[in-house]
């Protein structure tokens, strides 16, 4: 009889080791429940190295007007965050080409995080490598209300029109005023911001034509150089800066100026009447004629 040396399979064997090795323990993450709408503003940040502000709820206190900011943001792309107040956060949109006063034009705005009350007065410079980080300005601040037929809402209503994504509010700002509405989409965190047609509508882009800080009249570049930006973000902020024509100089012409006619003085009293020079009578005038 043959002995044949059998080799035994090692491979389920191995499996059922390997499966009673302790697994590595996964690193548990930070316990943001304490942040509540703010958990996921947080998370993305470190603030041992942004100077943006950490998020914590704030409080209003009764009969203060909700508070709206738009925020010109230059990062990885140069948007406008626009954020209304609402219950301790502010609900916040990036909004591309920036808000339109022109009823006839669509602003797509993102749905982001909400972000603290206190970013409200953040104008500055995030570093490099951080989330979003760039050149950040405060574009136009204000007060807004949630609207209503008869007039403005509180914040239930505005619980009411953001669930069903029709959101119709008034803002008076710097430079935004007037009646406004926000749609959602169906893509859930798309919005269309529009503007209803009242008198605070017009085709003017407020981007080119008002493009300094409502807070500190700088633009995006001055802000970079302050808050001492990379020089690449100083070049990303310098090109979000429109370019306004600066109005022609004088041609010097080589004439005098005219000289001003000056106003009379109350105490001389009402100027004479020029006096007219009278003619001297002279020589008859001759037709060259001399027949009688």
């Amino acid at each position: 009889m043959t002995n044949r040396r059998t080799t035994p399979r090692t491979d389920g064997a191995a499996r059922s080791r390997a499966s009673r090795r302790p697994t590595p323990a996964t690193p548990a993450l930070p316990d943001l429940s304490r942040y509540g709408r703010l958990a996921e503003y947080n998370r993305k940040r470190h603030f041992a190295v942004t100077p943006e502000p950490p998020g914590k709820t704030g409080t209003r206190e009764p009969g203060r007007p909700l508070e709206f900011v738009v925020q010109k943001h230059r990062a990885g792309q140069l948007h406008y965050d626009f954020r209304l107040e609402h219950r301790g956060v502010m609900l916040s949109w990036a909004i591309p080409k920036g808000p339109s006063p022109d009823p006839a034009v669509k602003r797509l705005a993102m749905e982001t995080e909400p972000h603290p009350m206190d970013y409200n007065q953040f104008e500055g410079v995030i570093p490099e490598g951080e989330y979003g980080g760039g050149t950040v300005m405060i574009w136009d601040r204000g007060v807004w209300g949630p609207a209503t037929p008869s007039g403005l809402g509180d914040e239930d209503e505005a619980d009411r029109q953001i669930k069903k994504g029709d959101l119709k509010f008034v803002l008076l700002g710097e430079k935004l005023a007037g009646s406004w509405v926000l749609v959602r989409l169906r893509g859930g965190r798309q919005w269309l911001l529009i503007k209803h047609r009242d008198q605070y509508a017009s085709a003017e882009d407020l981007t080119i034509t008002r493009p300094l800080s409502a807070v500190s009249g700088r633009t995006m570049a001055e802000i970079g150089h302050a808050a001492s930006a990379s020089p690449r973000q100083l070049q990303q902020a310098a090109a979000a800066d429109p370019v306004i024509p600066r109005a022609a100089p004088e041609v010097e012409t080589g004439r005098r100026p005219a000289r001003q006619r000056r106003a009379p003085s109350p105490k001389a009293g009402p100027r004479a009447a020029p006096r007219r020079r009278s003619r001297r009578p002279g020589k008859p005038a001759t037709t060259g004629d001399t027949s009688c």
